[in-house]
């Protein structure tokens, strides 16, 4: 059983569900795309609480030109003398695109305060600034939805574990990851301070109970569609041509270029 005592959402229900509604954020990304809308959604929450599958989930239909996810690496040391919102606003979409922020401009609340990558004058700034930008944001016409994804301490410790036995996913663990484990009640005293201070009637944070990642990505997304004032956007009609008569091309003899070999020959 979960956290909340509901049985595992099957495997059925969830993926006839997930295509359901992957095929509504198609709807939603040619709605964007037509209307010249600019959406951004940031993904926020503990180590391991389900960010990352979601929003694989969220973009597997999507168009990459039009919805992007954005992952910022370390600011560089030119980045870390510019105001601290600047190299999130460089990323912010154009008309009818779609940002995915990985973790984002709330990095300040959540790491760097609690492992002392800023100073508490930094940090106090960044608590005052936030919602001025997002704000600012908003009155500009940008969709921000905010959602935090949160996960017990026992779900966290279980997964931070298969993650160090499996080869296919040890990448996505890092010193950092497990530092959070012993300084799990920092954490939450800094998310509990920074919705304080952000959780504003123009962006509230939404959040995502993701000790079960099926629900918690069906639950995301389903409230994200929600939210957006989409509406289905007849596509434009294609009509596959009919193929010209041959003209007597030859093709070069295939010794002549290099093949990759066939591998699955000895499956």
């Amino acid at each position: 059983m979960t956290a909340d005592n509901r049985a595992a959402l099957p495997r059925k229900t969830y993926e006839s569900e997930l295509l359901r509604l992957q095929t509504e954020l198609v709807k939603l990304q040619e709605w964007v795309r037509v209307t010249g809308a600019r959406l951004v959604v940031v993904f926020e929450g503990r180590d391991a609480a389900g960010k990352g599958g979601t929003i694989k989930r969220v973009t597997e239909h999507l168009n990459p030109r039009i919805a992007r996810i954005v992952a910022l690496p370390a600011p560089t040391e030119r980045q870390r003398t510019q105001w601290y919102f600047q190299r999130y606003v460089e990323q912010l979409p154009a008309a009818g695109e779609i940002v995915l922020f990985d973790r984002s401009w709330y990095n300040r609340a959540g790491v760097e305060h609690v492992m002392g990558f800023c100073t508490k004058e930094e940090h106090q700034r960044f608590l005052r600034q936030c919602p001025i930008f997002e704000r600012m944001l908003v009155e500009d016409g940008v969709l921000l939805r905010k959602y935090w994804f949160s996960v017990s301490d026992a779900v966290q410790q279980e997964r931070f574990r298969r993650r160090l036995q499996d080869p296919l996913r040890r990448w996505k663990l890092s010193p950092m990851d497990l530092e959070s484990i012993t300084h799990w009640e920092a954490y939450s005293r800094a998310k509990d301070e920074m919705m304080v201070h952000t959780d504003i009637s123009e962006a509230p944070w939404y959040v995502v109970e993701s000790d079960d990642k099926r629900r918690a990505r069906l639950n995301m997304i389903a409230h994200l569609l929600g939210t957006v004032p989409y509406h289905d956007v007849s596509p434009t009609v294609l009509r596959l041509p009919e193929r010209p008569a041959a003209t007597g091309y030859r093709r070069p003899p295939r010794d002549l270029q290099t093949y990759v070999p066939d591998h699955t020959a000895d499956l």
